[in-house]
């Protein structure tokens, strides 16, 4: 038999109490900032589901801080756990869900953009300069 955790909550949809809902930006911030979320994540993404799998494949990970970063991932409704079985041994897996799917284009983003800094197709030093640079004419009228 296959159950749905109940525990996992999805983002509310636009107009709905937006009192619950999760800004996107401090989504980011707290999966992008934890090197462990973005490591699961992209497992996630390359078809691993079951913990026992994610943890072998994420050297130094703990078993704690895999199932806290899981948790934090199906409260932003990133990843949705299925459990397989009514009786011990049960089996348990994460996928992504739609959402989920859309969020790993963000880290791609993140990824590109980090090689192409690392390439030297982009200065960062140069991006910088022009984001500071004064706006409009750049020489004084006469």
């Amino acid at each position: 038999m296959v159950h749905n955790d109940p525990s996992a909550h999805a983002i509310p949809a636009t107009g709905t109490d937006a009192a619950t809902a999760i800004p996107v930006a401090s989504m980011v911030e707290s999966i992008v900032g934890c090197k462990w979320s973005v490591g699961l994540l992209r497992l996630l993404a390359d078809g691993c589901s079951r913990p026992s799998a994610l943890l072998r494949a994420s050297t130094g990970l703990s078993a704690k801080v895999m199932n806290e970063r899981l948790r934090k991932m199906l409260r932003f409704g990133i990843v949705r756990r299925t459990v397989l079985g009514e009786k011990p041994p049960v089996e348990v897996e994460y996928v992504l869900t739609p959402f989920g799917r859309r969020f790993i284009g963000i880290i791609e983003e993140v990824r590109r953009l980090q090689e192409a800094v690392d390439s030297g197709a982009i200065s960062e030093s140069a991006a910088i300069r022009k984001e500071a640079a004064p706006r409009g004419r750049l020489t004084a009228r006469r």
